[in-house]
Parts: C-alpha cells; sequence; structure tokens
C-alpha cells in the first residue's frame, strides 16, 4: 500500500482504491509500530475515497523529518567518484570506503530544503557540472525500524566534491538538493532485491539520457546501513535515508535548466521533477 501526503491530508491506496486519513497527523501516522498492520486494520473501518488529482495536491512525504544519505554503494558509483576526484588527490578514499566495514553516511537535507513530486530542483550556482542520483530511499521509524520506501533524488554538484571530498556537504546539501516521492510505499515483506530503478532525464522533449540498475547491484544491506545511521542519532519523528546510486551520467554530461528529471521504482512509481 502506499502512503500519499497532500494539500488535503493523508491519503493511503490499497489495490487502486483510495482512503482518506485526514484526521491523522502524518508524523503520527508514518511512525505507528507495524505500520502495514495499522494500515491494513485502519482500512476496514474506511469508505473507499473517490480517487483523488494527485497531480494537483501531492505534497513532499515529509514533515518534521531529516533526510540523510548513503554513498558508494554501488561499483559504478565508486568508480564514478575515484575518477572525478582523481586530481585532488581523493580518488582512493572512495575506494576504501566501498571496501571498508563502516559505510559512508551523511546528512542530506532539512525538510525544508526538500521538495517533493512536480516540484523544481536546483542547481548550485558556483557548480559547473551537476547531475540527479536515482536512489531507493528508506523511511526508517522512530524505533529506528524500517518502515517504508519512496523514491529519492539525491542532486550532487560532481565538480565541488571532486576538487577536494572535503567540499562534499557543499555538493550535496543547499536548498532544493534533495527530492522525495512521490509516495511511501508499505509492504508486509522487504523489497526485492529485483526491484528497477530507472533514471531518464529529458531536454526540451527529447531524451539526453536514460539508464537503468537493480537493487542486487549494491554492495551494501539496508538493515546494514541503518544500524550506522541510528547508532548514536535517534530520531524523534523518524528519518529518510538514500541508499546510495548505480547510475551516473557520463563525465560530459551536466543538468541545465528546464530539464525534466525522471526516477522510476518498481511498485512506488515515478518522482519527476525539473530543473529550476
Amino acid at each position: 500500500m502506499k502512503i500519499y501526503h497532500t494539500t488535503l491530508g493523508v491519503f493511503v491506496e490499497l489495490n487502486n482504491n483510495f482512503y482518506s486519513f485526514k484526521e491523522v497527523d502524518f508524523d503520527v501516522l508514518v511512525n505507528q509500530p507495524n505500520l502495514f498492520q495499522f494500515l491494513k486494520r485502519a482500512i476496514e473501518t474506511k469508505q473507499v475515497e473517490e480517487k483523488p488529482d494527485l497531480e494537483a495536491i501531492i505534497l513532499a512525504p515529509i514533515v518534521s523529518q531529516e533526510v540523510w544519505a548513503s554513498g558508494v554503494t554501488y561499483l559504478r558509483s565508486k568508480n564514478a567518484r575515484m575518477e572525478e576526484s582523481k586530481d585532488a588527490g581523493g580518488g582512493d578514499f572512495y575506494d576504501r570506503v566501498y571496501d571498508a566495514v563502516r559505510p559512508e553516511i551523511f546528512f542530506k537535507a532539512t525538510a525544508g530544503r526538500t521538495v517533493g513530486h512536480g516540484e523544481g530542483v536546483k542547481i548550485r550556482r558556483d557548480s559547473k557540472w551537476n547531475v540527479p542520483e536515482p536512489e531507493l530511499t528508506l523511511f526508517v521509524n522512530s524505533s529506528g525500524q524500517i518502515a517504508g520506501y519512496t523514491v529519492g533524488n539525491d542532486m550532487s554538484s560532481r565538480d565541488i566534491e571532486g576538487e577536494n571530498p572535503l567540499y562534499l556537504p557543499q555538493a550535496k546539501s543547499y536548498d532544493k538538493s534533495a527530492a522525495i516521492g512521490p509516495c511511501i510505499l508499505v509492504t508486509e515483506e522487504p523489497i526485492s532485491k529485483e526491484t528497477e530503478i530507472k533514471l531518464q532525464i529529458v531536454r526540451a522533449g527529447n531524451t539526453v539520457f536514460e539508464q537503468a540498475t537493480k537493487l542486487s547491484q549494491m554492495k551494501r544491506e539496508f538493515p546494514e546501513l541503518v544500524e550506522y545511521l541510528t547508532y548514536e542519532c535517534t530520531f524523534k519523528y523518524g528519518t529518510f535515508l538514500m541508499t546510495g546510486t548505480g547510475i551516473v551520467p557520463p563525465d560530459d554530461f551536466t543538468l541545465a535548466k528546464n530539464d525534466v528529471i525522471n526516477i522510476s521504482i518498481d511498485n512506488i512509481g515515478t518522482l519527476r521533477n525539473f530543473v529550476e
């Protein structure tokens, strides 16, 4: 089932039927213990609603949460990071973290710096090499459990990070640098490793980049990432964790104003953003 955060409150979709949870606070709802069973029981007491016009009312599925991210969890990402930073002497940092016990985890965005489906993302004015990073994103509840999944776009300024790995916060964290949505997928079982992630970038009506990967290409396991994230951090309202990217456009590609970024993940949907 899917949770949608909208201007009209929360809706839950199950088997193409929509149910209103307008009476429930978003932060309270998503942090219910055993969220799948809670929603399943609650739906039994509700009437089916007319399907809402989601494109007109949808918001990012975030209120009081933060967005964190994991890096170098796919081989493709490791190789790209090593290449972009080799002239700065930091190339082997990524090789070492890829094989290390401890994963790379960093703070990405506050809720106020995060946008949703249909909204604009930004590229930094002081950067000339910018790409989207399509990532399965975990919703981790206040008890530190994986309670749902969404689509994430970890916007990245590759030239800034490549200049010096210590510049990663500037390359990653700025206004509208993160996008998540369109919903939170809540499942009874963990998401399949055969789940496919697709990235399409459209410029002036033409597809200029398109590629796909699968979760099975990840080196890290989701519980492992969550364990390190929550080891010394508590999240009163839960948090989102982007899990890394296995899709990196070629080195001669950079985003431009008005580009449309479509990120699709099986069973969740498509997160669409444009570059402001």
